[in-house]
């Protein structure tokens, strides 16, 4: 790698991917893929689902991926959590449950992707509208992710940054658009 990557991406998505569309998996994929060829920093929640394969298709197309586990340390981790370490290039443990590994995880990326969810995906969704962080949305990703316009719209906190695409092309595009303009702000 020539260059350290500027950008640091949250990919937030359901672990499991029953509720998600039926290809979730592999657009998740092509998600990490394109991540990767843009010299973005993927960061996951260092689990399953949608996360791992967005992981996947960084790590093995040349792209730096960090997790951010909610275990205190690698044996609980894997043991306890039983979650994996797979097509990360590091783990790093938060201690902090589920809950306080979201908002850690929100909070030291520049941007978030939203790709189907459930209960987590929406706990991070929230929290990054709360901080105001810029923010795509998959369209039509399935779980939870139909809820998020309404959340917005009831909360009455006005718009945010968020990029609502059903194109994940487009949506990696604006996302990105958008990050690089609140950062020359």
């Amino acid at each position: 790698m020539d260059r350290l990557p500027q950008l640091k991406i949250v990919i937030s998505g359901a672990a499991v991917t029953t509720p998600c569309r039926e290809d979730m998996h592999e657009i998740a994929y092509e998600i990490g893929k394109e991540l990767a060829k843009r010299n973005v920093l993927l960061l996951t929640g260092a689990t399953t689902g949608v996360p791992l394969w967005a992981a996947k298709g960084a790590y093995e197309n040349g792209g730096i991926v960090i997790g951010i586990s909610p275990a205190r340390s690698y044996l609980e981790h894997v043991k306890v959590y039983k979650l994996p370490i797979d097509f990360h290039h590091t783990i790093l443990y938060s201690g902090e449950g589920y809950s306080g590994r979201n908002l850690l995880l929100i909070k030291m990326g520049d941007g978030a992707l939203f790709l189907c969810g459930r209960i987590g995906t929406l706990n991070e969704f929230t929290n990054a509208f709360e901080e105001d962080k810029p923010m795509g949305v998959l369209l039509n990703s399935g779980g939870t992710e139909p809820y998020f316009q309404d959340i917005v719209r009831d909360a009455h906190r006005g718009s945010g940054k968020i990029v609502w695409e059903e194109n994940y092309q487009n949506l990696i595009d604006q996302l990105i658009a958008l990050i690089n303009k609140e950062m020359e702000e």
